[in-house]
Order: C-alpha cells, then sequence, then structure tokens
C-alpha cells in the first residue's frame, strides 16, 4: 500500500514538471550580426597601428610622463576599477548560491501552554524520570546546525554565475575602453597647447613688426607723407594683434587645466616640448583590416560580451518556470534542562526535508521578467552591431581625414610663403610710395590669418593621426 502511495506521489510531480515545463515561453533568436566589409580601401594589408603599445606610439616624453600619471591617477579610470571589483565579488556570489549553506546557533526561550489544551494535558501525566513530570514552566535550550540548499537541477544557478563572468569580462573591457579614451584626449590637448604655443609666438612675432611699422608711419606722418588716418589704420591693428594674445594666453590656461583635471592634479604648468609644432612629424599610420577591431576595440568587445550576458540572462529568466527544489535539514540537541540537554540519544534532534515547488499564481510576474530579459538581448545585439559600424565609419573618416589633411597642409604652406613676400614687397613699396598703406595693412593681417591656419592645420595632423589611432583600437595596451 505504502509503494502505491509513493508512486503516485512520483507521479504527480512528474505529471506537475511535465506540464510546467510545457508552458515555458520559447526565447526570441537574434539575427545574425551584419558583417563589416573586408577592407577599408582597396588595401588588404594586416598591418594595424593599433598593436603598437601607447609608450611607443608617443614619442614626446614629456606627453608620455602625462599619460602615464593619468593611467594612475584619473578617477574615471579608479572608478572603473571599482567596477571592475564589484563584478569580480559579483562571481563569487554567485558560486555561493551554488553550495548548502550552514549556520550554526542555539536559542533558549521559556513556555508555558495552558493545563486544560490537549499539550498541557498531556505533559501534566508526563512523567521525565519516574515520579517527576514535565515542569509547568518549561525551558527549552538548543544548539545545532541548520542547512539548505537548492538543488540546481535545470542549471539556473550555473548559468547565473556564467554570466557573472562574462559581466566581469565585459566590465574589463569597459575600462580598457575608458583608458583608450583617456590616452586620446591627453595626447590631442598635448598637442592643441604645442599649437597655442606656437600661435602665441607667432602673435607676438607679429606685434613686434606691427609696432616697427607702426614707428615708421609715424615719422611719415610728421613728414606729411601719410594721413592721421593711416596712422590711427596701424596702430588700431597693433591693439588687435595684443588682444589675440591675450585670448591665446587664456585658451593655454584652459588647456593646462583641462589636462590637469585629466591628471587629477589641481592647476599647474604643463612641461611641454617647445619645438614648433610645424617642424614636428605624425606617425606614419596602417588601418590593417576592419575584422581587426573585433579584437582591438574594447568597446567593441564590450558589446560583445555584453550581449553574451544578455543571452544568459535571458535563459536563466526561463528557467524560472520551472520548478526548484530546495532541501532543507536541521540536526543539534534539545532539552528542557540543561543536565539533560547532552544525554544521548534523547536530546538529539533533527530533520529533513525537500521542497520540489514552481510557478502558479504569479506566472504573470515571471513572464514579464522573461520578456524584458528577451528585450534586452535583442537591444544588446542592436548595440553590438551598433558598435562595430561606429567603429568601421571612425576609421573610414579618419582615414580620408589624414589624406585630405596633408593636401591641406601643402597647400597652406605655399600660401603661408607666398603672403609672407608679399609682406615684405608691400613694405617697400610703402616706403617707396608705390602703395597705399590698405595695402601693407591687407598683407600683413593675411600673412598673420594664414600662419595661424597653418598651425591650425598641422595639429588637425597630429589630431587625426591620435583619432585614428583610438579608432583601431590603440591605447589601451
Amino acid at each position: 500500500m505504502k509503494r502505491i502511495k509513493h508512486i503516485s506521489y512520483i507521479g504527480i510531480i512528474a505529471i506537475y514538471i511535465v506540464h510546467t515545463g510545457c508552458k515555458v515561453p520559447g526565447i526570441i533568436q537574434t539575427g545574425d550580426v551584419n558583417r563589416a566589409p573586408v577592407a577599408y580601401t582597396n588595401s588588404t594589408d594586416t598591418s594595424n597601428s593599433a598593436a603598437i603599445n601607447w609608450k611607443e606610439f608617443f614619442n614626446d616624453k614629456n606627453l608620455v610622463a602625462l599619460i602615464d600619471t593619468a593611467l594612475h591617477n584619473n578617477l574615471d579610470v579608479l572608478m572603473t576599477m571599482q567596477e571592475i571589483e564589484i563584478a569580480k565579488n559579483n562571481i563569487l556570489m554567485r558560486e555561493g548560491l551554488l553550495h548548502p549553506r550552514v549556520s550554526a546557533g542555539g536559542g533558549l526561550g521559556i513556555d508555558k501552554v495552558g493545563r486544560y489544551t490537549s499539550t498541557g494535558a498531556g505533559d501534566a501525566s508526563t512523567e521525565i524520570t519516574p515520579g517527576k513530570i514535565v515542569p509547568e514552566h518549561l525551558t527549552d535550550i538548543s544548539l545545532g546546525f541548520q542547512a539548505s540548499w537548492e538543488a540546481d537541477i535545470w542549471g539556473k544557478l550555473r548559468n547565473a554565475k556564467k554570466a557573472a563572468f562574462v559581466k566581469y569580462l565585459a566590465t574589463t573591457e569597459g575600462k580598457n575602453f575608458v583608458v583608450t579614451n583617456l590616452v586620446a584626449e591627453i595626447a590631442n590637448s598635448y598637442y592643441e597647447l604645442l599649437s597655442l604655443d606656437n600661435k602665441l609666438e607667432i602673435i607676438r612675432q607679429t606685434i613686434q613688426l606691427q609696432q616697427n611699422q607702426l614707428e615708421i608711419v609715424k615719422i611719415q606722418k610728421q613728414a606729411s607723407m601719410v594721413t592721421e588716418l593711416a596712422l590711427k589704420q596701424f596702430e588700431a591693428q597693433v591693439y588687435k594683434a595684443q588682444a589675440l594674445e591675450y585670448e591665446v594666453l587664456q585658451q593655454i590656461t584652459e588647456v593646462e587645466n583641462r589636462i590637469n583635471f585629466l591628471l587629477s592634479r589641481y592647476p599647474q604648468k604643463i612641461s611641454r616640448d617647445t619645438a614648433s609644432l610645424t617642424t614636428l612629424i605624425p606617425n606614419r599610420m596602417n588601418a590593417g583590416i576592419p575584422s581587426q577591431l573585433l579584437k582591438n576595440r574594447p568597446d567593441i568587445k564590450q558589446a560583445e560580451l555584453e550581449l553574451q550576458v544578455a543571452k544568459l540572462d535571458v535563459k536563466t529568466a526561463q528557467l524560472e518556470f520551472y520548478p526548484s527544489l530546495d532541501i532543507t535539514s536541521t540536526l543539534g540537541i534539545q532539552a528542557f534542562k540543561p543536565g539533560y540537554l547532552f544525554r544521548m540519544p534523547e536530546s538529539l534532534v533533527y530533520s529533513l526535508l525537500g521542497d520540489l515547488a514552481g510557478p502558479v499564481v504569479n506566472r504573470r510576474g515571471i513572464m514579464a521578467e522573461f520578456k524584458t530579459a528577451n528585450a534586452l538581448q535583442i537591444s544588446a545585439m542592436y548595440n553590438y552591431q551598433k558598435s562595430i559600424l561606429t567603429g568601421f565609419v571612425e576609421v573610414s573618416t579618419e582615414l580620408s581625414n589624414i589624406s585630405n589633411i596633408e593636401k591641406v597642409y601643402a597647400l597652406k604652406s605655399k600660401e603661408a610663403d607666398v603672403l609672407l613676400s608679399s609682406v615684405d614687397i608691400s613694405n617697400d613699396l610703402f616706403k617707396s610710395a608705390r602703395a597705399n598703406y590698405l595695402e601693407v595693412l591687407t598683407a600683413q593681417r593675411d600673412a598673420l590669418s594664414t600662419k595661424l591656419e597653418l598651425v591650425d592645420v598641422k595639429e588637425r595632423q597630429f589630431n587625426a593621426v591620435i583619432n585614428l589611432y583610438k579608432s583601431l583600437g590603440g591605447g589601451w595596451r
């Protein structure tokens, strides 16, 4: 008879499990990620500048020192390190759920039940030892262990642990992406600083030339060779150049403070190369092939790992529909009097209980969580696809930028040479009264503007190289 009852219970449980499993919703499968083109241009050379360590990529010792300081002190980097620590601890927490939870403790209490109750009446007629009945005020002393364990029969807990591990890897890639952006930002700011230094030197040289020209015009005015209007025009041009000098000085302060902020230190002078920016030559770049972005760019690797996490989360959410098996047990000693506590086996107590339970009423809430996880999985797939597309577009843009800026710089250099010659010519013609003062002023203004633009173009050359290095996934190694 008992055997029949056990078989009946097992049958009921089996039917329940099958019935529950049949109602488990399916996971929406994400589509394939669109593949990037095989090459950026017609070249299929696999040489890639992203593989170069940033200490070797940048050959300016002052810039290398700034980047090194930032990587140790930058607050964003330090915060991402804490995110990595959190992710690491989450793995340990998930792993702990796979093992039984055991606790030890004891209890002390007192209890009195009514005499006219089944318990009270039973105690009044029960003798602990011959001639000694159970006390009316009954103390309760216990010592022992309690254990509980969820048997991971469907792999839900193991799946969650794996998701935590992949999330840890994604967080590490997130930190690498922060480093890549930090290196590029400091390098761009450093060359902006060099550009401003060069502009400041050009402006000061121009001011000196304009002041010398102004003295000549004053003499000519006294000799009635020029009018008062010409004198005022030359004087105004000097004031304009002097005002421009202070604007550049302010810009230098702002860029220095920006760099100091990235280094997590208070404002101070930034050590830098004093050579003319126009004499420096940017690195020659090798872009490799688009497929290399998948292993070089931390943001793409992070998006790929987060897609894996989302898929594991969907699987975990799906397994919530299945019944869970919880096993609880206790083992200890219990008595109403200290003297009886260690009398064996009378004071020994133990229990073992297995609970198999599945969702019945709250399936709608679990379904909502499952659908949310499914939507997050699809969103992660789109984000992964977007990160690949972003990487390809950025590299393609910077390759074009480098090529066109080289041509712009070559033409601007020729323009600057021509305008510098025109300044000398206009000055000589003005002295011999063969050119008016407006021609001299125009030549000086155009020459100053072109020399400043030439420095800007040189800075853009370095920015394009640095941005391509970042776009290829360089800077975090």
